[in-house]
């Protein structure tokens, strides 16, 4: 491709609402332009990227055996409502009427559509294991899109799905999902890394994120350095903080004591009352179908409501106003308590997290304003209905396999993949008859990668001060060639000899015939990053020679006679470090 030719409309300076490298490099090396937020148009430059990360996820998925199909983005809502995420999921979801006012449902993922398939196909056992897959546009309402594509209301994504007659067969059906990703990022020259995750509003119990270090991540991931742990913030778990030695039991029943005006955990640790965080208990109210339900943890810790929504069966829960808590309790925030003999209904369901258990001498709020409890024994004076873990993890806790100090950084996800079990099969009726003739539910997978976001995140990890440094296997072009005389001059006729050649044997060249000073071609060639630049200068050919300079490296002059085979070369080697399996593989 000729430069003049193309559509790169590169800037020097990115605009004011890009707030994350990614981001900014997207506009200014010209691979998309915005329309609106959460919306973007690709330009010629990102969409040959996109195709290529695209073609690598089709032929990972082909070779773990997926089979490609396409399903429709406009869903009726009724299969929604029958697998119950029209309500679960309705904060995502678009929705659409057309003229006969009936309504649809635009798709962020497929479960729904692909189930109702299997349901009406799949009879067999001698049908499974069957996994079909699909890269399309999905539709997110984003309350906030930012980040460019990381955070987009229409995307790409790959989602796939598999079906198995056994529970032995599902996990044989998720570790092939799991290694095909583990290539897929590889061959993006992407250093991404699974981590335990949370299933969300998806369901499931068995779920792995693919993550990308960023410091710009949404993510948090906890992670030990042995290796042996990494588990995204909503799911990780820790051996708790250390606790002081508890209380010894004075078998004295609570005390209620005056703290007028104190409604927060760190009032209560300052004098006069000086209790320390971890010896008070702190209280939080959710509403669960209307009901309340108590919550309970450490002064010190935080909850983690991705653990709760797990431990609830539901991600429809939310925080009691103060108005609820105060029907449902007769006190306002901050002297709230679960002391039974304190509330006004002991049916109400209490979680409380595992750090309290065996906790004494505690402080609590008693339910009245003003006034707080003390010498809380948690197993003599509450009813806790669950002990489970709620909380958040923190730096420095000790790892579950090693017992090493935990670590937490930013990352980006990539990609997820699911053990969902029977969840959809069950709800969607898809059934097959077993050896023994009897009708039993598919076990399903499920699997995602978020294309478009996969793209921004090779930009987040392979940029440097200059601009992108694409990896070899995902850039626009593999070669920029890049003369510095006029047209007709020899460099130009000799950068046109190399972009014929090249072109024959197979490398994807762009060649920067625009009439441009030398800087300015060159801090172009670097913003949008090709891996391979070839420049052709007067001075260099006076002495038979031209330069190479891989994106990032170092100067290496060539005899001109020798730079084709050595391009190719280049070319050649840069793209098996990524995919080193490509050599076995037949073209």
């Amino acid at each position: 491709m000729l430069w003049s030719k193309s559509f790169i409309p590169t800037l020097k300076e990115a605009p004011s609402d890009a707030e994350i490298i990614s981001h900014q490099l997207l506009l200014r090396a010209g691979l998309c332009r915005k329309l609106t937020g959460g919306l973007y148009t690709f330009c010629p430059l990102g969409l040959r990227v996109l195709r290529k990360v695209e073609r690598i996820i089709r032929e990972e998925m082909d070779r773990a055996g997926a089979l490609e199909v396409q399903m429709p983005a406009l869903q009726p809502p009724e299969i929604w409502q029958k697998s119950g995420r029209y309500e679960t999921a309705r904060d995502v979801l678009y929705k659409a009427k057309d003229r006969s006012n009936k309504e649809w449902v635009l798709s962020p993922t497929a479960e729904e559509v692909i189930t109702t398939l299997a349901a009406s196909e799949i009879n067999s056992y001698r049908q499974l294991p069957l996994n079909f897959y699909q890269v399309s546009v999905k539709f997110r309402d984003e309350i906030r899109p930012r980040f460019g594509l990381m955070r987009a209301k229409e995307f790409i994504m790959k989602d796939a799905y598999s079906f198995d007659a056994s529970d032995e067969g599902a996990m044989a059906s998720y570790r092939r999902m799991y290694d095909a990703y583990t290539r897929i990022f590889a061959r993006c020259g992407l250093q991404a890394f699974p981590v335990e995750a949370d299933t969300g509003v998806i369901g499931g119990n068995y779920s792995h994120e693919f993550m990308v270090p960023a410091e710009t991540g949404e993510n948090e991931v906890v992670y030990c350095e042995s290796g042996q742990y990494a588990a995204n913030i909503e799911k990780a778990a820790s051996q708790g903080a250390a606790l002081p030695t508890p209380t010894a039991s004075t078998g004295a029943a609570p005390e209620r004591f005056a703290t007028p005006g104190v409604v927060t955990i760190e009032a209560l640790a300052s004098a006069p009352f000086s209790v320390p965080a971890h010896a008070q208990i702190k209280t939080l109210v959710y509403t669960v179908d209307s009901q309340p339900v108590l919550v309970l943890l450490r002064g010190d810790d935080t909850l983690n409501e991705a653990k709760l929504g797990g431990r609830l069966g539901t991600p429809l829960f939310r925080a009691a106003t103060p108005e609820e808590i105060v029907q449902a309790m007769g006190a306002r925030p901050g002297s709230l308590g679960a002391v039974t003999n304190t509330r006004r209904n002991a049916q109400y369901r209490v979680l409380a997290d595992l750090q309290l258990r065996g906790a004494r001498g505690m402080t609590t709020g008693a339910n009245e304003d003003g006034f707080h409890l003390r010498h809380v024994d948690l197993e003599r004076d509450i009813r806790v209905d669950e002990w489970t873990d709620l909380r958040t993890v923190r730096e420095g806790e000790a790892c579950v396999t090693t017992g090493k100090p935990l670590k937490i950084r930013r990352a980006i996800e990539v990609g997820h993949v699911f053990k969902l079990g029977t969840k959809y099969s069950e709800k969607l009726d898809s059934t097959f008859l077993d050896t023994d003739g009897q009708r039993k539910p598919t076990v399903m997978g499920c699997y995602g990668i978020g294309v478009t976001r996969t793209l921004q995140a090779v930009i987040e990890q392979c940029h440097d001060k200059d601009g992108i440094v694409w990896p070899m296997s995902v850039a626009p072009y593999q070669v920029l060639l890049t003369p510095l005389g006029a047209p007709g001059t020899p460099t130009a006729v000799l950068a046109d000899q190399y972009y014929r050649e090249l072109t024959a044997a197979g490398v994807e060249v762009l060649l920067d015939d625009r009439d441009e000073r030398p800087g300015f071609k060159f801090k172009d060639a670097d913003l949008i990053g090709i891996p391979l630049r070839v420049s052709i200068g007067e001075k260099s050919l006076a002495k038979g020679e031209v330069e190479l300079k891989p994106r990032g490296g170092a100067l290496e002059p060539v005899r001109k006679e020798d730079a084709v085979q050595r391009i190719l070369s280049h070319v050649q080697q840069a793209l098996a470090k990524l995919d080193p399996a490509s050599a076995q593989r037949p073209s």
